[in-house]
């Protein structure tokens, strides 16, 4: 790890935990999703000190993906697109906010959640714990199996009276902690939340994003309607791609995004008008993947919390 590593990591640590305090001031009853990821984006874009606005600019620091702002049963992978109808945080709601920040590609990935209704207190302070224990178990030579099931230990200790029933508190189990790599928000490595086996160790200048998720649901995940955002394939051949709008599109992505996940939001922001023909055909190419949100079963509700671990060393909590 050399300086540059640890400087550009801990700048973007440092954007994020400011603006993370402001987001949790005004995650509050009232306040609509797009105001919210407006505040959240606005907010990094000026304290790293890049507005993304000429080509090139987001690649030097910005958003490490789109603002995850998901409600209730929606696990993740969520954010306000243009035109879609408005969502207005309520009373008895569940948030999860989840945003990164990166600093010449290198990311930093962190999420909260958020209840004003207290009923939810052990929801939410189940994967807290969770997601603290792993924090605590990560380092240099850690093995990925014991964070895991040490992960789901502390996770499904928990339960939650909902309605005058009792329901425990489950690790989702069809996705994962992950290593990041540079301008890369998920690496090869997965940490499980719940009990697994492998022989995998964390190793030296590793950066794991260490997340918990728990529900009152199934603990599955499926795609749910709409899209969250894309990212480019970087090992994809454009060889067949004629369509003009296409490669118009591609290299709008290409000067601005690069491999980092990118919102409709953010290709609007830097001049791109009429792409959804020449999105359609990246994404049937392969050229670029969309991602749709995650979601429970209805009538559950999920939380998330993460921070990101480098080997061997905490940049933020």
């Amino acid at each position: 790890m050399g300086d540059d590593f640890l400087t550009d990591y801990r700048k973007a640590a440092e954007c994020h935990r400011q603006v993370r305090k402001h987001a949790q001031t005004i995650a509050k009853p009232g306040v609509t999703m797009s105001q919210l990821a407006q505040e959240i984006e606005a907010g990094v874009r000026a304290l790293i000190g890049h507005q993304g606005i000429e080509p090139g600019d987001a690649l030097k620091a910005g958003m490490g993906f789109p603002t995850g702002l998901c409600l209730n049963n929606v696990a993740a992978h969520w954010t306000p697109n243009p035109g879609a109808k408005e969502v207005t945080l309520k009373y008895d709601d569940v948030l999860s906010v989840d945003f990164g920040v990166h600093v010449n590609g290198r990311i930093v990935d962190s999420a909260f959640t958020v209840a004003f209704n207290p009923a939810y207190d052990n929801l939410l302070a189940a994967p807290k714990a969770a997601t603290n224990v792993g924090l605590k178990e990560a380092g240099i030579d850690a093995r990925i199996d014991h964070i895991s099931e040490a992960i789901q230990e502390v996770m499904e200790s928990y339960e939650v009276e909902l309605n005058g029933k009792t329901i425990p508190i489950k690790s989702v189990r069809n996705i994962t902690g992950h290593n990041i790599l540079r301008y890369k928000i998920h690496g090869q490595k997965q940490v499980p939340f719940v009990k697994t086996q492998t022989s995998q160790r964390m190793e030296e200048g590793d950066v794991f994003a260490i997340e918990t998720f728990g529900t009152t649901g199934k603990a599955v995940l499926k795609d749910g309607e709409g899209v969250y955002g894309y990212s480019r394939n970087e090992h994809a051949s454009t060889a067949g791609l004629h369509l003009a709008s296409a490669r118009s599109l591609l290299k709008t992505i290409d000067e601005n995004f690069g491999t980092i996940p990118f919102a409709r939001s953010y290709l609007e922001r830097v001049g791109a008008k009429n792409y959804h023909l020449g999105m359609r055909s990246l994404v049937s190419n392969g050229i670029v993947q969309s991602y749709a949100p995650l979601v429970e079963v209805p009538g559950s509700y999920v939380a998330q919390f993460e921070h990101v671990r480098v080997a061997y060393m905490l940049l933020e909590r």
